[in-house]
């Protein structure tokens, strides 16, 4: 007799998962067939569809391009992008070795890590340490102002952030005309090069601390009060229930978004520092986004800067990874499970 679709689903829906035994002889583990899964997830498997999609189209299918690295590309050798890639000719590792000989290359290099360092050292424990302040020390009622404001400049452009440094900061800033008012020399932040990365630096602590305390304040909230609790009644002060508590509750979090910070290192406020690079000169503020941009679109070498573009992702692959690695021994996540 045969069963009709409805008794085989609830039939299929009623097999039992396939048990498996760890190795060592531990506890047996519990593995659910393919089919299943598909069946159980299909609703957020949909929702995650459209930014699947976009992602394929925007960041893979984009890959594809990095052949011209590898050509002397010519947009204007055919009608379209795909005849011209076909009809250019080929020249191995040329342009690999120009970069290794490019002087502005490695001028754009230095200035990209060193930005880093910075943002690293001076940028990265701010989220931490105002999270941590909000709290253990700032009053239910308070907080949420107190998130509100530090959150806001987060929803503002660089172009507003920029103009916001140049009316305190600039030359003819607010600070610089009350100097002058009260018979002292003014000065120009905004224009000095040797002080350019301490100030984009700020400039994205201003901006973008507010969104770190959010997801700090995230990962405090999932802790129990009834640790506080207990901790407090063995005596443990405000400090000790901090560092025994509050701090290793967020370490997973901290070495996660360490690990992406350091993927992120020759990846350093394109639109930022563009927009200022005009006031202190390239020397100053020439990183590896802003190089690619001047000799691929504004000089018209593709190719060339195809190979730059290649190197900085194999470069931050591989800080991913080792950054990962490290999470891993020392006993967290990271991006992924070992």
């Amino acid at each position: 007799m045969s069963l009709s679709t409805e008794d085989r689903r609830a039939q299929e829906s009623r097999t039992p998962p396939v048990k498996t035994r760890a190795a060592g002889g531990g506890p047996v583990a519990t593995k659910v067939p393919l089919r299943h899964r598909l069946r159980r997830d299909r609703t957020l498997l949909l929702m995650t569809l459209p930014a699947m999609l976009l992602l394929l189209v925007f960041a893979y299918v984009p890959l594809a391009g990095n052949v011209v690295a590898f050509q002397d590309y010519d947009p204007y050798i055919a009608d379209n992008a795909f005849q011209a890639i076909a009809q250019s000719p080929w020249v191995g590792f040329e342009w690999f070795q120009q970069m290794v000989n490019d002087r502005l290359f490695w001028s754009a290099l230095r200035n990209t890590l060193t930005i880093f360092l910075l943002q690293l050292t001076l940028f990265f424990p701010v989220p931490i340490l105002l999270a941590l302040f909000i709290n253990s020390f700032v009053r239910p009622r308070v907080r949420a102002v107190a998130q509100a404001v530090l959150y806001l400049p987060h929803f503002f452009s660089w172009v507003l952030v920029v103009t916001v440094f140049q009316q305190m900061f600039g030359g003819a800033g607010l600070i610089a005309q009350t100097l002058r008012e009260h018979g002292h020399e003014g000065f120009d932040l905004m224009t000095d090069p040797g002080l350019f990365k301490f100030l984009i630096t700020f400039e994205m602590i201003w901006k973008d601390a507010g969104w770190g305390v959010i997801v700090f304040l995230a990962a405090l909230a999932a802790v129990s009060p009834d640790l506080y609790e207990a901790c407090a009644m063995d005596g443990a002060n405000r400090w000790r229930r901090m560092w025994h508590i509050t701090l290793p509750a967020l370490r997973p979090v901290v070495a996660l978004l360490l690990v992406l910070q350091v993927g992120n290192a020759l990846t350093v406020g394109f639109e930022q520092i563009l927009l200022q690079r005009t006031a202190v000169g390239p020397g100053a503020s020439e990183v590896l986004d802003t190089y690619v941009w001047n000799v691929g679109l504004t000089n018209g070498g593709f190719s060339y800067a195809a190979a730059v573009g290649i190197v900085k992702g194999i470069f931050g692959l591989l800080l991913v990874l080792g950054a990962n690695k490290v999470a891993h021994l020392m006993g967290e996540q990271g991006v992924y499970k070992k």
